[in-house]
Order: C-alpha cells, then sequence, then structure tokens
C-alpha cells in the first residue's frame, strides 16, 4: 500500500510531465482502436448487404464466379438459356423463382458523356428489376422502368451527379450503348457501400448487356415454408441435371464475404502496421520521460533507500506510475479510437462509400485489445528506467539531483550498438549481391531491422559527434548562446540518442519509400523510352476490356498510321517435357506490336511469332521445359479448340513491360476461338503518321468522346500517370507515418520541457548574470532544432541506404535506375528544422516565464 500511495503521490505530482507520454499512448491505442472499429464495421455493413442481397438458392452459369460476378473475357456475362427458368421451378420446395440479368462490365454516361461510374473505386452494375432487388431497394421516386426507354437509378448516384426523372443516360457495355431516360429513382433499404446501380427491365437488360433475349446471368430461388437452403440446392441441383452452378444464400454471402475481406484484412493489417510504428516511437518517449524522472529524482529516491525502502519497493513504484500513465493514455485511446473510426466512415463517405454509424461495430475485443497493448508497452518501456531506480544508492541523498553516468553501460551500449549496426549493413551488403529477390528480400528484411536497432543503441554516441558538426555549422553563428544550446545537447547524450531515434524511425521509412518510389518511376520511364516505339496507349484505368465499338472508333481516327489490338486469354498448355500447365496466360496481338514494343529476343526473330500457329515464349519458360525454336507447344485455348503451336522467337525474361508474356497473332487466336468467345482488348495502340502527332492525338479523344470510360495517353501522359500513381501510393504511407512523426514530436517536446525543469537552477542562475529572456527561448529552440536535425540525419541517411538496397532487389526484375529523390530529402530534412522550432515552442515560453529568484533558489 505504502508503495501504491508512494506512486500516486508521484503521478500526480508530475502530471504535467506526464501528459506528452500519455499523448503518445493515446494516439497509438486510438490508432488501433479505430483500426479495428472501422474494419469491424466495414465487415458488419457488408454482411447486412450480402445477406439481405442473397435468395435462397442462387443458379447460374457454369462460368460464373462464387461472388457472382459474371463478366467473361468477350465483356459479356456468361448466361443460361431461359429454359431453367422451367426446371428450377419444377423442383419440390421451390416456392418461387425468378430470372435476372446484371453485369458490372459496363459503364454508364449522361447526356453530357460524363461518366457515371463511383470514383472509389465501387463497381457499376446495370441488372434487370425483380423481387429480388426489391428486397433492398424502395422505389421513392417516379415508377421501376418499363420498356426499353427507361431506367432506373439508386438515389445515392442520382444525388450524387444531380440526375433528376427524365434526364437521358447511356449504358455502354460489349453489346453497344443503350440510351434511356430516368423513370424511377431507388433508395436502399440497407447501407450503401459506394456500387452505383442502375436497373432495366428483364428483356431490355438482357438486350443491353447480353445481345439477346431468352437468357438469364442468374436465377433466384425461395425456398417453401419449412425447407432448408441446402435441401433445396440439392433438389435445384437434380431439377437441372447439374448442368449449372447452385449456390444456398450463406455460400454466396460468404463467397462475396472472402472477396471483400480479402481486400479489408489488407487494409486492416497496413494500418495496424503503422499503429505498431507509432507505438515503438512512443516507447522512446515514455523511456526518455522515466529516465529523466527518475533522475531528477535521484535524491529523493537515495532518501526513500535511507529510510528503509528496498530496491524492490523503489522499481514496484517507478512500475505503477507506468501503470497508472498506461492506463488512463489507453482508457482515453479507446473512446478516441471510436471518434478515428467514425472520422473514416465520414472520409470514405466523401469518396462516395456510404457508411452508416448505425452499423458501428465495437466488439469487446477491441477495448480489451487497446488497454492491454497500451499498458503493456507502457510498463515495458518504464522497465529500464524503473530497474536503474532501484540501483540508487542511500548515498545519493547526500549527492545533487543526477546521477552519474554508468560508464561501463555506456562500452557495452557502443560495443552492442556497433555489433548490431555491422550485422545490419552485412545484410544490406547481402541483399544488394543476391541473385534471387526473394533471396535478398529475406536479407533485406534482416538489415533493415537490425540496421535499425544499431542506430538506436549506438545513438548516444554518435549523438556526440554528431551534434558537435552540426553546432559547428549551425549554431556557432549565434555565439555564447549558440554554443550553450550545443553543450545542452550534449550534456545527456543517452537523452539525446533516444529523442533523436524517435524522429529517425519515421524519416528513415519515409526516406526509404521516397527512394524505392522514385526509382521505380525512373526505371519505368527509362523502360519505356527505351522499348515503346508507340504514340498512343489507349486503356480503362479500372481493367474493363476495350468494347468493339471504341476499338472500331480508334481505327476510324484519321492520321493515324497504325493501330495494334492486344488481347489476353487463357489455355491448357502441353508443353514439350510433357507437363500440363492449367489456365495459363497466352497475349494475342496484332503483328505490328513487335514494332510497338521493342521486346529483346534471344533466340529468332519476335515477328515470326506473329505468323499463322506461330508463338513466342520467353526464357525462362523455355529453360524450364527444354522448349527451343522449333518446339511444338499444345494449347487448348479457353471456350476453344487446341492448337499446336511452333515456337518461332524466344524473348528476355529481363523485360519490364509485358514481362513474361508470350505471344501469337490475333488472327491465329481467331482460328481456334469462335467470334462470339474471343476476348475483348485490353488496350489498344496507336501510331500517328509522321509530323501528325499533335492532330492525332486530338482526333483520338475526339473519337473516345462517347467513351469515356478509356483514356487516351501519349508517351508523356503514361509516364506522368505511372508517376501519379505510385505518389499517391506514397502520399497515402506518409499520412499514416505522420502519426509516428507527431509522437516523434510530442517526444522532443516532453525532452526540452523536463530538461527545462531539470536546469531550472541553472537557467535563474544565468538569467541573474544578464542572460535576456529572448536568448534564453532562442538557446532552447537552437537545441530542439539540433536535436531535431540530429534524428533526421540519422533516419534520411539510414533509409536512403534501406532504399538504394531495395532498388538491387528491383534491379532483378528489371527496374535498373537507381534515383535519389534529393527535393524530397532535402525538404523532409528543413522541414526536421520546422519541426524542432515548433517542439520548442511550449518550453521555451515556459523557461522564459520563470521567475529568477525562485528559480536560484530551487533545490
Amino acid at each position: 500500500m505504502t508503495v501504491l500511495k508512494t506512486s500516486m503521490r508521484n503521478f500526480f505530482a508530475h502530471k504535467g510531465r506526464m501528459a506528452l507520454s500519455a499523448v503518445a499512448v493515446l494516439l497509438s491505442v486510438a490508432f488501433v482502436c479505430g483500426t479495428l472499429v472501422f474494419s469491424d464495421t466495414m465487415n458488419t455493413t457488408f454482411d447486412k448487404l450480402f445477406a439481405a442481397t442473397s435468395s435462397d438458392v442462387t443458379v447460374s452459369a457454369k462460368g460464373a464466379s462464387d461472388t457472382g460476378e459474371t463478366t467473361s473475357g468477350n465483356g459479356k456475362p456468361p448466361v443460361m438459356p431461359a429454359s431453367v427458368l422451367t426446371q428450377v421451378r419444377s423442383a419440390p420446395g421451390v416456392k418461387s423463382a425468378e430470372g435476372a440479368v446484371f453485369s458490372s462490365a459496363v459503364t454508364v454516361v449522361d447526356a453530357d458523356k460524363d461518366n457515371l461510374s463511383p470514383s472509389s473505386g465501387a463497381p457499376t452494375i446495370v441488372g434487370s428489376w425483380n423481387a429480388n432487388e426489391a428486397r433492398t431497394m424502395k422505389v421513392t421516386s417516379g415508377a421501376a422502368p418499363k420498356g426499353s426507354g427507361q431506367v432506373m437509378v439508386d438515389k445515392d448516384t442520382a444525388d450524387k451527379h444531380h440526375l433528376k426523372l427524365g434526364d437521358e443516360i447511356g449504358v455502354i457495355s460489349a453489346v453497344g450503348t443503350h440510351t434511356a431516360k430516368i423513370s424511377g429513382i431507388a433508395t436502399f433499404t440497407v447501407t450503401n457501400p459506394g456500387a452505383a446501380i442502375f436497373y432495366l427491365d428483364t428483356p431490355t437488360a438482357q438486350k443491353a448487356l447480353v445481345g439477346r433475349t431468352g437468357v438469364y446471368t442468374n436465377v433466384n430461388v425461395t425456398a417453401s415454408a419449412g425447407v432448408s437452403d441446402a435441401r433445396l440446392k440439392q433438389d435445384v441441383t437434380a431439377a437441372t441435371a447439374g448442368h449449372y452452378k447452385v449456390q444456398t444464400a450463406k455460400e454466396t454471402a460468404d463467397a462475396n464475404r472472402k472477396d471483400v475481406g480479402s481486400f479489408l484484412d489488407v487494409m486492416k493489417y497496413a494500418m495496424l502496421g503503422f499503429a505498431g510504428i507509432a507505438f515503438l516511437v512512443g516507447i522512446f518517449l515514455i523511456i526518455n520521460t522515466f529516465s529523466m524522472l527518475v533522475a531528477q529524482r535521484t535524491r529523493e529516491i537515495g532518501l526513500m533507500r535511507a529510510i528503509g525502502s528496498s530496491r524492490k519497493q523503489v522499481n514496484r513504484s517507478v512500475l505503477v506510475e507506468a501503470l497508472l500513465l498506461g492506463t488512463f493514455g489507453s482508457v482515453l485511446g479507446v473512446g478516441a479510437g471510436i471518434g478515428i473510426a467514425v472520422g473514416l466512415m465520414k472520409l470514405m463517405s466523401m469518396t462516395g462509400m456510404n457508411l452508416s454509424t448505425d452499423d458501428l461495430t465495437v466488439a469487446w475485443t477491441t477495448p480489451v485489445v487497446g488497454m492491454v497493448l497500451g499498458i503493456v508497452v507502457t510498463v515495458l518501456a518504464a522497465y529500464l528506467p524503473a530497474r536503474r531506480a532501484g540501483k540508487v544508492s542511500p548515498m545519493a541523498a547526500l549527492r545533487d539531483a543526477g546521477a552519474p553516468a554508468d560508464a561501463k553501460a555506456g562500452v557495452v551500449r557502443a560495443v552492442l550498438g556497433l555489433v548490431l549496426t555491422g550485422a545490419g549493413g552485412l545484410g544490406l551488403y547481402l541483399a544488394a549481391e543476391a541473385s534471387k529477390a526473394s533471396e535478398g528480400s529475406m536479407w533485406l528484411g534482416l538489415g533493415v531491422v537490425l540496421s535499425l536497432l544499431g542506430f538506436v543503441v549506438i545513438g548516444p554516441l554518435l549523438a556526440s559527434g554528431v551534434v558537435r558538426v552540426l553546432g559547428a555549422v549551425l549554431l556557432r553563428a549565434f555565439g555564447p548562446v549558440g554554443r550553450m544550446a550545443e553543450r545542452n545537447a550534449l550534456r545527456n547524450p543517452r537523452r539525446t540518442g533516444a529523442t533523436g531515434a524517435a524522429l529517425m524511425i519515421g524519416l528513415a521509412l519515409v526516406a526509404c519509400l521516397s527512394v524505392v518510389g522514385s526509382s521505380m518511376v525512373a526505371s519505368a520511364t527509362d523502360e519505356l523510352d527505351k522499348t515503346v516505339g508507340t504514340d498512343f496507349i489507349i486503356q480503362n484505368d479500372g481493367g474493363q476490356p476495350i468494347t468493339p465499338q471504341a476499338a472500331q472508333a480508334v481505327k476510324k481516327t484519321p492520321g493515324l498510321a497504325r493501330v495494334t489490338e492486344y488481347k489476353v486469354t487463357e489455355g491448357d498448355y502441353t508443353t514439350p517435357d510433357g507437363k500440363t500447365l492449367k489456365d495459363t496466360d497466352i497475349t494475342a496481338a496484332d503483328p505490328t506490336y513487335a514494332t510497338d514494343l521493342r521486346t529483346k529476343t534471344v533466340a529468332g526473330d519476335l515477328k515470326d511469332a506473329y505468323l499463322p500457329d506461330s508463338m513466342s515464349v520467353h526464357d525462362k519458360f523455355a529453360k524450364d521445359h527444354g522448349i527451343h525454336l522449333g518446339s511444338k507447344i499444345k494449347i487448348a485455348f479457353k471456350d476453344g479448340a487446341t492448337a499446336n503451336l511452333t515456337v518461332r522467337a524466344i524473348t528476355s525474361s529481363d523485360a519490364v513491360i509485358d514481362k513474361g508474356s508470350k505471344y501469337i497473332s490475333i488472327a491465329t487466336l481467331a482460328k481456334y476461338v469462335p467470334a462470339d468467345k474471343m476476348p475483348l482488348d485490353e488496350l489498344v495502340f496507336a501510331s500517328a503518321k509522321d509530323g501528325q502527332q499533335d492532330s492525332a492525338y486530338k482526333a483520338l479523344k475526339s473519337s473516345l468522346h462517347d467513351y469515356p470510360q478509356y483514356k487516351v495517353r501519349d508517351q508523356t501522359d503514361y509516364k506522368q500517370a505511372m508517376k501519379d500513381q505510385i505518389g499517391q501510393l506514397l502520399n497515402l504511407i506518409y499520412g499514416l507515418l505522420a502519426l509516428a512523426i507527431i509522437v516523434a514530436v510530442l517526444g522532443v517536446v516532453n525532452t526540452l520541457a523536463l530538461s527545462v525543469v531539470e536546469r531550472t537552477r541553472e537557467i535563474g542562475l544565468m538569467r541573474a548574470i544578464g542572460l535576456s529572456r529572448r536568448q534564453l527561448r532562442r538557446m532552447i529552440r537552437m537545441e530542439s532544432v539540433v536535436i531535431a536535425l540530429f534524428g533526421a540525419l540519422l533516419g534520411l541517411g539510414l533509409g536512403m541506404g534501406w532504399g538504394a538496397t531495395a532498388q538491387q532487389l528491383l534491379a532483378l526484375e528489371g527496374l535498373n535506375v537507381l534515383e535519389i529523390p534529393w527535393p524530397t530529402i532535402i525538404a523532409v530534412f528543413v522541414g526536421s528544422a520546422f519541426v524542432g522550432l515548433f517542439a520548442a515552442l511550449i518550453p521555451a515560453f515556459r523557461a522564459g516565464r520563470m521567475n529568477v529568484l525562485n528559480a536560484i533558489a530551487t533545490d
């Protein structure tokens, strides 16, 4: 009880000093809990949606996926004849059955040809209005569609794009473009996760999406009273002779949940990873806080030891303070985490994915995980300072506050730090020298962890040298004030090293990712310049194939010298070594593709691969299966016949663009695959006539005005698109890393605040002999800047080393250019100085307000 009382008294006596550490715990726990609540809420939302939209049993074509996504390579959904509806209705246990048609391989545009698809990446779905849809949608304006001239839209999409009754829209599919006017607006009765939904009547949906009537993509079956879904599935399967895919509501919902869950899991664990980084940074803050508090209470602890307190009691006293800090910060963090989850939901709603707070899900495990994590991390971080407190001798009561440094511990730290750093450097070297990316990745991970630990352990030793250099460069110009700031930063290298290490971790990751991102862009740009010989690339950024109508529009564009179509399909390969490779990709293109992409060959001429019944393979594939020029490969094409193709060319596996592709001509593919089963173009390439590049570029954009889902890019546009894509990903990562950097800034603030308290008497004496308030504040600000720049130098140097090593691994995949983004590195370094200035504002202000006489009288 005495230990508890002492801990409580000390905790509340230093509550101001504990506050910033509590904020670090709060932020880290809040991010973890916010991530868990947000992901659980997303799962709840989708679970409700899938449960509401799944009929008791669903019958679909064999080619349909388990999730109900019914888009095949030719852009049309796999269908069943209308006779299946009669077969299903004849099965015992069927209360009702209704045929439906839907597809997500569509684009919907308004009268101005503006794309109405969600910007969030959610699908656009066009289907037939039926009783199953009416379970989750309620017509709230107008009426359901009747006839080919009518369409109904969901309310969220209508509100977002300001659509109203009577407006004309166009549905673009592989069949063509179908125009209709809005007859009704339907509102979701469950949460809409962001999809844009459009409804046609059944005959119109059949014609617009498939090209003919008398077919369905699925049949929704409702069970009679007392009939289980499993029993109904058996009866329906028997009635349809097993020719179709039959799923219960649970199986359909589970498949959808698994499909969405994989994306949600990636997002969840990525965010938790960044929360872990914030926790790691917070550990340094907590260690620093308790180390300084223990040092400042050395005399007090000595007195406690002198009057009978044991080492264990002193140790426990500090750990109990940490327990109180962890509990307080974690409780607030759990509450803040729920607020963060709500904020994320609002943010998602702004991007088009509507999430209702009615579905807010706080599982009992979330606060438990947050509390346990926050408390355990805080207590573990305080363990070393607590041990140090337990070692304080009773004789310390006779000395001034502050314990002398342990020289032996400093030597051990230096040796351990050098060993870890050397081991990390060796790991990075082995990663850079690896001949296989998989082997190198293992060494890279080991090198990153060991070098980081090494820099953390050796930080105090580095602080002594680096701070002196920074002081000579930056502080000496400020005269005595600058020298005092330098000496203050050097006064306790262990504290400076720990404070700088907190900032180092976040900035090292920023620098590493910047180097990797810039190198990827530079390598891809270099490869593009070397290999791509076409002027324009036409594609859909969402992966939708190019419809025949759009491809024809490109071919009719004036000013083009050639147009190359590019398709991807699958087949079962039988190679010369007797192996069968199931569902293996093969790329079909026009012969001009050999000019559009200057792919390096190691044997033969790539142009010969486009001859009848000919193909190319890459050298790794050839080596693995004993293939050489003239070898025969049997390919059973998906939805087609079997062909025996002759290998006419072997390409290099070192390519970046189209890496690992195996080529045939579109004419060869058409010989074995029926016209109605031919895959649509993934891409279309176009080259202008000499001197007509600008006019052809404008003409192409004009030709595809009616197809806004496709982007026309010249090589400059394409390079910029790649740069923007990688830049957006990096910005997202930087945003998540900002949490760790915020915690590191709190560490600098806390270090300075406690340092000011520690130096109260010294500050009073300096003020008494003539140091002005302005000079005092400047001294503290410069000390903060030096500490921040010390952390920045370590972090940026370490991160660039990691990034350069990672680029060497990427070089094994063909990304050969190493580019250091110096503007970003310099901006981060300069920004660190401003971080130091910002962190010093409050401590400098408080120091400047000290009463000189009271400060001198401080014991």
